[in-house]
């Protein structure tokens, strides 16, 4: 007894217990002591019960670094009574785990509590970067898809290479880990294919528009989406849009009708391919609502994409297929040269991709 009590002295001098804990059962942490307050179930007596210290200073937590209200204990023998009261810091057990992780905490009052990470504490900052990275890469994106479509002007292709590429993406990504892939199931596969289909169908309509107008007109037209979602809500969702937003729509709807009326490179091929992708655009945005799934929005787009690639690939076969095999792709290379051209379509799809994946992080 003697030689016990002298250790347990001796511990409490050289304050070297790294954490208290009140609990019935064992927590192990991977670089604290442990000193455990144990019940008992055959006596209503306590005692404490010490772990064996290692050698190791490193692993030692200095008292004064626990922020914390002590716990007293007052007599554990005879020979503790007649000495001292004893205090130690109790700290929560939540912060040897997060320590555990790497992870920053606050501890206040016995409570450890996880610091705010980056987004948390500066939201509007983060928003503000995704809006201008998702404006950066768009006017990226449609700059050099232009430049593609003055030399080769096959929409319905280029649709399929910006899907093949941010596919190819996807891909990589899931092989080292970033993200981890989702699995998907037959029922969630039947969600998102109408989802797919409008996203094919407005991508490639997008493009025929791009190729046959001007950028700056197609962007335009497509300004009206605001004005078509509003109209699905109220009449095939069934949602009540007030008085005001119908009014604040329509200097957006009167400022596209005189733009059209002014282009000078209007041609009813861009005008009525930039609607049909409002459309689809709107319906996607109501299948998305119907789909919505407990999988993260970066594998989801990544399942919309593949399945997309599926509906661009017949129209870019049976539409455009012998006019490339003919002279399209003879016509592009003597042009630009082979390199050139299979570096534009690359960086494009690209572009294409990232400015989508920005957009819906």
């Amino acid at each position: 007894m003697a030689s016990t009590t002298s250790t347990v002295q001796s511990l409490i001098t050289n304050s070297r217990f790294s954490s208290l804990y009140l609990s019935t059962n064992k927590v192990f942490l991977p670089s604290c002591q442990l000193l455990k307050y144990r019940f008992s179930p055959s006596s209503r007596s306590s005692c404490l019960a010490f772990s064996s210290l290692g050698d190791k200073k490193e692993a030692w937590v200095p008292m004064g670094m626990l922020s914390a209200k002590p716990l007293t204990f007052t007599g554990w023998n005879q020979n503790m009574r007649r000495r001292c009261q004893v205090e130690f810091p109790v700290a929560s057990a939540a912060a040897a785990d997060a320590d555990a992780d790497g992870l920053e905490t606050e501890i206040s009052e016995g409570h450890a509590k996880p610091s705010k990470s980056f987004a948390e504490r500066f939201p509007a900052l983060v928003t503000g970067f995704f809006f201008f990275m998702w404006y950066f890469l768009n006017v990226i994106f449609n700059i050099l898809n232009k430049k593609v479509y003055n030399y080769f002007p096959y929409p319905y292709f280029v649709s399929v290479i910006h899907l093949v590429v941010g596919v190819a993406y996807c891909l990589v990504s899931w092989s080292v880990g970033l993200p981890k892939r989702a699995p998907i199931d037959k029922e969630l596969l039947i969600l998102l294919t109408p989802v797919a289909f409008c996203h094919a169908l407005g991508h490639v309509m997008s493009n025929v528009s791009f190729a046959a107008v001007a950028v700056s007109f197609t962007h335009t037209i497509k300004a009206l989406e605001p004005f078509f979602n509003a109209a699905a809500s109220q009449f095939v969702l069934g949602h009540q849009i007030p008085l005001s937003l119908w009014l604040s729509l329509a200097p957006v709807v009167i400022g596209v009708s005189m733009a059209s009326l002014t282009e000078l490179s209007f041609n009813w091929t861009g005008f009525i391919s930039a609607m049909i992708s409002n459309i689809a655009f709107t319906y996607r945005s109501i299948y998305s609502k119907k789909a919505m799934t407990g999988m993260d929005s970066t594998n989801v787009y990544a399942y919309i994409s593949i399945i997309a690639l599926f509906f661009c690939l017949p129209p870019a076969i049976f539409i455009e297929g012998p006019q490339l095999m003919q002279y399209g792709f003879r016509d592009a290379i003597a042009k630009v040269g082979l390199i050139k051209f299979l570096s534009d379509l690359f960086w494009i799809g690209m572009f294409y991709h990232l400015y989508n994946q920005v957009c819906i992080a």
